[in-house]
C-alpha cells in the first residue's frame, strides 16, 4: 500500500519537447549523496514509482523524478528520476524541467529578463545548469552534462531488420546508437512499432557486454537504451533520433543525455568539432541544441539546451476498495 486513505501525493506534470516529466516531493530519503538516495527508493518506493507511472495515473512511457536534497550546500537541488520500469542515473529533459520547476515555485529566485544558474545534482553526478529568462518565464534552459565518452563501436547486432551496426556510448547513462539511415527505417511517429521493436532486440544483445560497465560506480552500469537515428543536414550537423530505453519506452523529446552520448560518438568518428552547434530532433518535433564544450582525459564535456513547460498539477489519491490498487500497464 502506498497511501493511507486520507493521504494524498501532489504532482506537477511537465513536458520537454513533448516527454512527460512528473515531479513530486516524497519526503526524506536515506543517503548522503542523490546516488544513495536512487539505491534507497529503489529498495523503498517502487510502489511509489508504479502507483505514479501505471495507469490509470500515468501510462506506459511515464516518466517523472523524486525531489531530493543536493549533494552538497553547494547544490541547489537534487532529484532521482524514475519510469514505468525503474530508476534511472540520467535524464537530460528531466533535468531541464526540475530546473525551469525549481524557479517556477520560487525555490530559486531569477530575474525577469537574463540568466540564472541553478547547480542540480543527479544520480550520475553533479550538473550546472544555466536557465534563460524572458518577461519572468523560463525561456530555454541549458545545462552541462557529466564527461561523456565512447566504450565500444562497430558492434554488430541480428535483428528482425537485419545485422545493424551498434556504437556505445555514455552520456550519464550508457546507450547504443543505431544509425537507421540505410536501413529502410524512419525515426518517426508512424514507425514507433519497428522502432520499440528494434530498440528492444539492440538492448538484448548488448545488455551485458563489457562496454556497459561503468569505470568507476558499478551502479552506473548497464545499457539503458538504444539511440535510433537518421542524418538529416550536415551544416549544421543535425539528427532525427527515436530513444527506446528500459523496456520499450519511447521518448519523445531528443533525449538530453542520448544527446550527450552521440555527441561523443561524432566527435569519435570526426563528424563534429568543439564549439559546433548539433541540432537534435525529437520524434514529437522539438529539438535539443547540443555543443561539446570542453575536451579532457574522461571524456568530452557537452552542453545540452531546451525547453520544458508545466501542463497540469495533480493530487493522487489511492482508493483502499480499488481493485486496480497501483495501477497497470499494457506494454
Amino acid at each position: 500500500m502506498v497511501l493511507d486513505p486520507d493521504e494524498a501525493i501532489v504532482a506537477d506534470d511537465y513536458h520537454t519537447a513533448g516527454e512527460p516529466f512528473r515531479i513530486v516531493d516524497l519526503g526524506e530519503m536515506q543517503g548522503d549523496t542523490v546516488l544513495d538516495r536512487r539505491s534507497w527508493a529503489i529498495q523503498n518506493l517502487d510502489d511509489h514509482r508504479r502507483f505514479l507511472c501505471h495507469e490509470p495515473r500515468g501510462h506506459a512511457d511515464m516518466y517523472g523524478g523524486m525531489v531530493v536534497p543536493p549533494d552538497d550546500p553547494d547544490g541547489d537541488i537534487g532529484i532521482v528520476f524514475f519510469h514505468k520500469d525503474g530508476f534511472s542515473t540520467a535524464c537530460g529533459h528531466g533535468t531541464i524541467a526540475i530546473t525551469t520547476w525549481a524557479i517556477d515555485t520560487g525555490r530559486i529566485a531569477a530575474p525577469e529578463n537574463g540568466e540564472v544558474e541553478v547547480v542540480v545534482d543527479v544520480p550520475s553526478g553533479r550538473l550546472s545548469t544555466v536557465a534563460h529568462m524572458v518577461e519572468g518565464r523560463v525561456a530555454s534552459v541549458r545545462f552541462t552534462n557529466v564527461p561523456s565518452f565512447v566504450s565500444a563501436t562497430g558492434l554488430t547486432v541480428d535483428t528482425s531488420f537485419g545485422p545493424v551496426t551498434a556504437d556505445v556510448s555514455f552520456g550519464g547513462a550508457f546507450y547504443a546508437s543505431v544509425a537507421i539511415d540505410d536501413l529502410g527505417l524512419a525515426a518517426t511517429a508512424d514507425r514507433v512499432d519497428d522502432l520499440i521493436t528494434l530498440g528492444r532486440a539492440v538492448k538484448a544483445a548488448l545488455g551485458d557486454h563489457p562496454s556497459v560497465v561503468h569505470p568507476t560506480d558499478d551502479r552506473l552500469s548497464g545499457l539503458y537504451g538504444t539511440i535510433i537515428h537518421e542524418t538529416l543536414g550536415e551544416d549544421p550537423l543535425q539528427e532525427r533520433n527515436v530513444t527506446i530505453f528500459a523496456d520499450g519506452q519511447v521518448d519523445r523529446s531528443p533525449c538530453g543525455s542520448g544527446t550527450s552520448a552521440r555527441l561523443a560518438l561524432l566527435h569519435h568518428h570526426g563528424r563534429i568539432v568543439p564549439g559546433a552547434p548539433f541540432q537534435n530532433h525529437g520524434v514529437a518535433g522539438d529539438r535539443f541544441t547540443g555543443r561539446i564544450i570542453e575536451l579532457t582525459d574522461a571524456g568530452v564535456v557537452t552542453s545540452i539546451e531546451g525547453s520544458a513547460h508545466k501542463h497540469a498539477s495533480a493530487t493522487f489519491h489511492l482508493d483502499p476498495h480499488d481493485p486496480i490498487g497501483l495501477g497497470f500497464v499494457f506494454r
